[in-house]
């Protein structure tokens, strides 16, 4: 029976089999995906080819759009027209493959060629760029991203931000994709009123001057729902910025405080002990700054590697050179003008000539570059407040020295003594304290600190020959408003013409500001001659 089924059947059943095998033998090849078809129309060196590829690789949402899509923009991406195949020329010439990322063995570069861009290409290049960049897997390329479409508001971009708004985790990124989507159906014709009031509140919980640029530059035909809400988002933000404004100016105030402490405190123990008004005490923190840069050109040069730890290394080598210094000036000069301040005023006021044009002579007159370490780099925010790291240092440095000073003053015998010194002389002297010893110890400490005080002051202001000369009346004025050889004064008072300074520039200009506080200071000694915390002694009463 079955062999009569063959014989009957197996015509029928050998012409179904050639169907399919001749079915098989010319059927075209099965398609290897969108992804792999688009790489592959970029060899098809067409313009409109291109523009649909670089459509389809954006549509993909594969990990490997983004490098292709860059490739193609600085001119990277290469193509085989005969084989299909498309490359990604690395920067250092090696050739991957541009669907899989693998290197591409024994491919000669000589025989491909570039794919073309027009100007029409590169349009949709850096969209697509842009639209990619939303998906990046770094949070900070996302939300500059979201950013940069915050600030170009167009509509082309919502269905890119509304797919990554969905799929986003990281709480920033959220936000700044939210505030993208609000801007774009701000300025979208046919989004409607309610969708607007919500994004309008959206743009108001942002908060700063681009969200406020925004909301002003609304159109006028803008529906009069959303003018109000718009009208009333930018009373809150102006209210806002305005108090950010203050916190952000006393923060400055605060960080500008930290540089007259660090700069005045040494001064402070210079004249409060020894009566001496030393007009080198800004070269002192010149000689620290120079100081900062020859170390930093030492490690640039041979020890590279230990960039980071060159400030730490500068603090303990300006404070000695500095010192040394001091003492020797103290032992040469000062200590034969002691009772005579208008004296000691010129001969410090010559010296600082003196060391000013021996740093021209050996650096050079021109400004000298001191780099930042990788951890006083950048800056961070609070709320609408930035913060560089820089500044924060330096403040916590300031603050870091006054309190090492304050206990060495308080717990050493070099600090009683100088205390001893500072309230009665004579008695000092009497009681067995080498007095000549004491001055010079403090003239150098007074010098040190100001060495160290450079150090900082390298960091956010040009190390010339010229940079003590910017700081010595400011000094002076710390002093002179704090209190005489009283640190707790000179804080307050550094603290004091810092912010108050900052807070009149805005209103009176820089230089009218700097007069405005020259004046109250003024008036202020008139009433208080021995400033805000005069020292008690017998002598410092008389």
């Amino acid at each position: 029976m079955f062999a009569n089924f063959i014989s009957r059947c197996g015509a029928p059943l050998l012409a179904l089999a050639l169907i399919a095998a001749s079915f098989l033998l010319f059927a075209p090849p099965a398609s290897a995906g969108p992804f792999e078809d688009a790489i592959s129309q970029f060899a098809n060196d067409s313009f409109s080819d291109t523009d649909e590829a670089i459509g389809a690789l954006v549509a993909s949402g594969h990990p490997r759009a983004y490098p292709i899509i860059s490739a193609l923009q600085e001119g990277r991406l290469l193509a085989n027209g005969q084989d299909r195949k498309v490359y990604i020329r690395q920067p250092d010439g090696a050739l991957v493959d541009a669907a899989t990322g693998t290197a591409a063995a024994g491919v000669d570069a000589a025989g491909l060629g570039a794919v073309r861009l027009n100007n029409r290409l590169r349009r949709s290049v850096e969209a697509a760029i842009s639209s990619l960049t939303l998906q990046s897997p770094d949070p900070a390329k996302r939300i500059l991203a979201a950013q940069s479409v915050f600030k170009t508001h167009d509509a082309n971009d919502l269905p890119a931000i509304e797919s990554a708004l969905q799929k986003e985790t990281n709480s920033a990124a959220k936000r700044a994709f939210a505030s993208a989507r609000a801007a774009i159906l701000l300025f979208k014709p046919d989004a409607s009123e309610a969708d607007k009031i919500e994004a309008v509140a959206t743009v108001r919980n942002r908060g700063d001057q681009e969200a406020l640029a925004l909301l002003s530059g609304l159109p006028s035909d803008t529906l009069p729902g959303v003018q109000r809400s718009a009208a009333s988002a930018i009373g809150s933000i102006q209210n806002s910025l305005a108090i950010w404004s203050a916190v952000q100016n006393a923060w400055y105030g605060v960080s500008l405080g930290s540089v007259l402490l660090l700069a005045a405190i040494g001064l402070a123990i210079t004249f409060g002990v020894m009566g001496v008004i030393n007009m080198a005490h800004g070269e002192m923190v010149m000689i620290g700054a120079y100081v900062t840069f020859v170390v930093q050109e030492l490690i640039r040069t041979r020890y590279p590697a230990l960039f980071d730890y060159s400030l730490l290394i500068a603090v303990p080598l300006a404070f000695l050179v500095a010192g040394l210094i001091g003492v020797v000036i103290e032992r040469t000069i000062i200590r034969f003008l002691y009772g005579r301040a208008l004296e000691t005023l010129l001969a410090t006021w010559g010296i600082s000539l003196v060391l000013q044009q021996a740093v021209r002579t050996m650096f050079g007159p021109t400004n000298r570059e001191v780099g930042n370490p990788s951890w006083m780099s950048g800056a961070f925010e609070i709320g609408q407040l930035t913060i560089t790291y820089n500044r924060l240092w330096i403040v916590c440095f300031t603050l870091a020295v006054f309190a090492i000073l304050l206990a060495m003053l308080r717990y050493t015998s070099l600090g009683l003594e100088m205390r001893a010194v500072t309230q009665n002389r004579r008695m000092a002297a009497s009681m067995g304290i080498a007095t000549s010893r004491v001055d010079a110890l403090t003239f150098g400490l007074g010098s040190g600190i100001a060495g160290i005080a450079g150090v900082a002051l390298s960091q956010i202001d040009n190390v010339s020959p010229n940079l003590g000369q910017s700081y010595i009346i400011d000094s002076f004025m710390v002093v002179v408003f704090g209190g005489v050889g009283n640190l707790w004064g000179t804080l307050v008072g550094a603290l004091t013409l810092g912010i108050a300074n900052k807070f009149l520039e805005p209103v009176a200009g820089a230089v009218l500001g700097k007069i405005a506080i020259l004046v109250l200071i003024i008036l202020f000694i008139q009433k208080r001659p021995r400033g805000l915390f005069a020292l008690k002694g017998r002598s410092v009463e008389a």
